[in-house]
């Protein structure tokens, strides 16, 4: 299993593609939060994160399914998924492997974001950034990549098309974080019934954490969602 991880790892980073796409996703976060008026924190007047903690769902949503569009299309293509199969390893430990490998990488875009989170504390006058909903934030952040990088290599899973894959993992990821938010406001499920909708969505529990309360419910439904990718990549492969 360690071995798909670190060939995922060496095979994403041997490209110039890789580091492009980190260094978008650091420098278009660093824009809004410095630069960009309408966004910037120094135009605020107090400490806070939140502008960054919006914006960060939406870019990770494209990011995400960038790094894992090649997981198993790039293999179905070139015809390696055949050698892969000649592998001691079961279906499972092959998407854990995979899964594991492309976290990693979500993982390395993400933690570099602390600097921002130093500079504004740093910069604060008084008081400085409120550091439990902080802390809920990046956690919450991490299992966002999480949860996207299993959807991502789902879809990768069904295609041998690279470009199909970002698309329907970029889609599938754009549903289920705001689509259920978004169809609970409809009129017709005003009473109650919009409550439990967007209770379905994945930023119902992403801004549940953001507030810095960990809540047992949200970390069962981040972890229920990823398996549930996980085991149809694993039903995909068996197919195959």
């Amino acid at each position: 299993m360690w071995m798909i991880c670190k060939k995922e790892w060496q095979q994403f980073f041997s490209s110039l593609t890789g580091y492009i796409a980190l260094a978008v996703f650091l420098l278009l976060n660093g824009l809004m939060l410095f630069v960009f008026p309408d966004t910037s924190i120094l135009e605020f007047g107090y400490a806070s994160l939140s502008g960054f903690f919006n914006l960060a769902p939406w870019v990770l949503l494209l990011m995400v399914p960038t790094i894992t569009m090649r997981s198993f299309a790039d293999e179905f293509r070139s015809g390696s998924f055949e050698i892969l199969r000649t592998l001691p390893l079961t279906p499972s430990q092959l998407v854990l492997g995979k899964f594991f490998g492309a976290i990693l990488i979500t993982f390395c875009a993400v933690i570099p974001t602390l600097i921002y989170a130093i500079s504004v504390q740093q910069l604060s006058v008084t008081g400085g950034i409120d550091i439990g909903a902080t802390t809920g934030s990046y956690i919450g952040l991490l299992l966002l990549g999480a949860v996207f990088t299993a959807i991502g290599i789902c879809t990768s899973s069904f295609t041998s098309n690279t470009v199909v894959a970002f698309i329907m993992g970029a889609f599938v990821c754009f549903l289920l974080y705001n689509g259920f938010d978004a169809i609970s406001k409809l009129s017709v499920f005003s009473g109650g019934l919009d409550y439990y909708l967007e209770m379905l969505g994945i930023s119902f529990h992403y801004r549940s954490i953001s507030r810095g309360v960990i809540r047992i419910s949200d970390l069962i439904y981040f972890i229920g969602i990823i398996y549930f990718f996980l085991l149809i990549t694993q039903r995909n492969l068996l197919k195959r």
